[in-house]
């Protein structure tokens, strides 16, 4: 879930914390910086996944959790938890002392333990950090779990055979909106049958060639009707100013959001034409829970 801007030093990069053995510092970190894009977007994904589980008929549908790092857009997604509950599980200082393979087994029983949403998912996980896609597998969120790095090389046969299966990509940060090389790999791998793209940029972080990409493909992308919402705060005054002229370069109105004091994203949905029906028709309301 690593943040890239569109020009240098848009975005704080935390690479530190992205390819421990475990998540603890992970969440510490989301935790501390006011982190909520994963707890609104995830909503709105799973509305756009029920509609496309109708629209295909689908009982379970297979998910591409794209930069996954440790899986918390699929635990959201697949557990009857929420963001605040996951930042103070690991806030307890009972985790300190433990070794990473005590923390695994930890999880692993405490997923275990959580209701599942339904529909039942599948879910795919697909990170360059290969840390934080082998817990993603040791707790038990993905299904399978592969560390590529997409940007640079076509998917291999298990990550290609994995994606030829999939309903739905989410990605929760901006990353898929700015890897449009890794993006074009994705769908070609996908064959006809394109999955749906749910994505939560930070504004101003729109890329016009994730977009071509997209038509290459014969899909279309829309912003979904959802107020912009939190993605986390701003460091500081100069990470706020680039900001601000980010998004407004992309004509989004600052006023009152990222002037707020904190980066705000949107939700785009990218589907197949012949499935563009109205997002009106969803039988799942499409909103995003207020911050908790």
């Amino acid at each position: 879930m690593t943040e890239e801007p569109q020009a240098e030093a848009f975005v704080t990069i935390f690479d530190d914390t992205y390819d421990q053995p475990d998540c603890r510092a992970y969440f510490r970190m989301m935790d501390a910086l006011g982190y909520r894009n994963q707890h609104h977007a995830t909503a709105a994904f799973r509305a756009g996944l029920d509609a496309v589980a109708r629209v295909r008929g689908l009982d379970a549908p297979r998910m591409l959790d794209f930069a996954s790092s440790y899986g918390i857009v699929t635990l959201l997604m697949r557990h009857e938890t929420t963001l605040a509950e996951v930042f103070a599980r690991y806030r307890d200082p009972a985790f300190d002392g433990l070794s990473p393979g005590d923390v695994i087994a930890r999880d692993r029983e405490w997923l275990a333990r959580l209701p599942r949403r339904t529909p039942p998912l599948h879910v795919t996980g697909l990170d360059i950090m290969p840390n934080a896609v082998a817990y993603g597998r040791a707790v038990g969120l993905f299904d399978e779990g592969y560390a590529e790095d997409l940007e640079t090389s076509d998917p291999s046969d298990g990550l290609a055979a994995a994606l030829g299966q999939v309903d739905m990509i989410v990605e929760c940060g901006s990353v898929a909106q700015l890897m449009p090389r890794a993006l074009d790999r994705v769908l070609a791998a996908c064959g006809p049958r394109k999955p749906w793209i749910m994505t939560s940029p930070i504004r101003g972080n729109e890329r016009a060639a994730a977009a071509e990409v997209l038509r290459a493909h014969d899909m279309v992308q829309e912003q979904l009707p959802v107020p912009p919402f939190v993605h986390r705060r701003f460091e500081g005054p100069e990470e706020q100013a680039r900001a601000i002229a980010n998004a407004r370069a992309a004509g989004h109105q600052t006023d009152g959001v990222e002037t707020s004091g904190h980066f705000h994203a949107q939700v785009l949905l990218a589907r197949p034409v012949d499935e563009a029906t109205p997002v009106a028709d969803w039988s799942h309301p499409l909103a995003v829970p207020p911050l908790d």
